[in-house]
């Protein structure tokens, strides 16, 4: 079965009313841009210092950074990954495995832009990412037989990889992982599942998190 991976918490949105007028929005400001009308925290600091959970928002390069790995691995080129990105604000978006996400990161924003603005983002009839209806526990309830992993640094240390995806067991595994720069997963998250891991005793990076999970179900299910 194909493992899927919500990125939660992703801290991409487009500039909150509340800041559009600041200086420090308004000097990168372009409307026919769509790029720059998605909140940066490399270019917005100054005005969002205000916005609640100012630490996980106006991050869409960690969104970005993830994506290319996932959909560049060996795991969702063999069509054994389902991927959905869950933003700050309760937006839930599936990605088309076969989407060829830019390398070049305001391109990359302007997509992003695009798909906070109409909710999906098409090529002709091809439609690469999608809006999906409902909360994230409705999205989990529609699987069948899953095992739900939310990854944080507060869970159970598993050192062991082949603990968390026995190779004997056929279920629809679930991994949630953080899409933030830091802080810890609300609390709403968290009760999404009993199974809190981590993986590492060190702190990592959301896509170090994303390559280590996709690594290990492709050693376990020989993808190569």
């Amino acid at each position: 079965m194909p493992l899927t991976i919500i990125l939660a918490e992703c801290g991409i949105e487009l500039i909150p009313k509340e800041i559009r007028n600041r200086p420090s929005v308004k000097q990168n400001l372009e409307v026919k841009n769509y790029y720059s009308q998605l909140l940066d925290n490399a270019l917005h600091h100054s005005a969002m210092h205000d916005l609640k959970n100012k630490d996980k928002r106006g991050r869409p390069d960690i969104t970005h950074i993830c994506l290319l790995n996932a959909l560049g691995s060996q795991l969702n080129k063999s069509g054994n990954l389902k991927l959905f990105v869950h933003t700050l604000t309760d937006k839930i978006f599936e990605i088309n495995p076969e989407l060829r996400i830019a390398r070049n990161y305001n391109r990359f924003k302007g997509l992003i832009a695009n798909l906070l603005l109409y909710n999906e983002i098409v090529d002709g009839d091809n439609k690469l990412i999608t809006s999906v209806d409902g909360t994230l526990l409705d999205l989990l309830n529609s699987y069948q037989n899953s095992e739900i992993m939310v990854l944080s640094r507060k869970g159970t240390l598993v050192q062991n990889f082949q603990k968390l995806f026995p190779e004997q067991i056929s279920k629809n595994y679930i991994a949630i992982i953080g899409g933030f720069q830091k802080g810890n997963f609300s609390k709403e998250i968290m009760a999404l599942s009993n199974n809190i891991v981590s993986i590492s005793q060190y702190p990592l990076d959301a896509w170090i998190v994303v390559n280590k999970i996709i690594t290990y179900y492709e050693i376990i299910h020989n993808i190569a």
